[in-house]
């Protein structure tokens, strides 16, 4: 399983699309970002959320 889903070219094109909506910033961890839900949506993890809110 590749590490990266998102080629250079495909990035590109996404990553001029956020920047001319406004919606981001000019940061380094975009792409990581993005390639985390694009993982996530490709191997359904489950939500941890009760792990993580649930610290009593």
């Amino acid at each position: 399983m590749p590490r990266l889903m998102l080629t250079d070219e495909r990035w590109g094109i996404l990553y001029k699309a956020m920047l001319s909506s406004g919606r981001i910033y000019d940061k380094p961890a975009d792409r990581i970002t993005i390639e985390g839900i694009l993982y996530r949506m490709r191997t359904g993890l489950p939500k941890l959320v009760d792990h993580y809110t649930d610290m009593d």
